[in-house]
């Protein structure tokens, strides 16, 4: 796991830091380390399914259009030649 020092932390960011730790119940480096994640994770993450989900939702397919797509080959799979 990596590991980061801060060089030039102000007194006042170190107390308001320590204190914040003191209020969560954790230590101060529990405590950047949360702040951290919190920051730099990315928020509500769309997953792929749901983001396909969405795009279906939008489309208003007719009911010639969505029996095209349920329709499904049924044929098995040809073998690949890597030659």
């Amino acid at each position: 796991m990596a590991a980061i020092t801060v060089r030039n932390l102000p007194d006042e960011v170190h107390r308001s830091l320590c204190a914040r730790a003191a209020l969560n119940g954790r230590s101060t480096e529990e405590e950047v380390l949360a702040l951290l994640e919190e920051l730099v994770k990315p928020q509500g993450r769309l997953k792929l399914g749901t983001l396909l989900a969405s795009v279906g939702r939008n489309m208003e397919l007719t009911d010639e259009e969505v029996e095209l797509i349920s329709q499904r080959d049924q044929s098995l799979p040809r073998p690949v030649s890597l030659e």
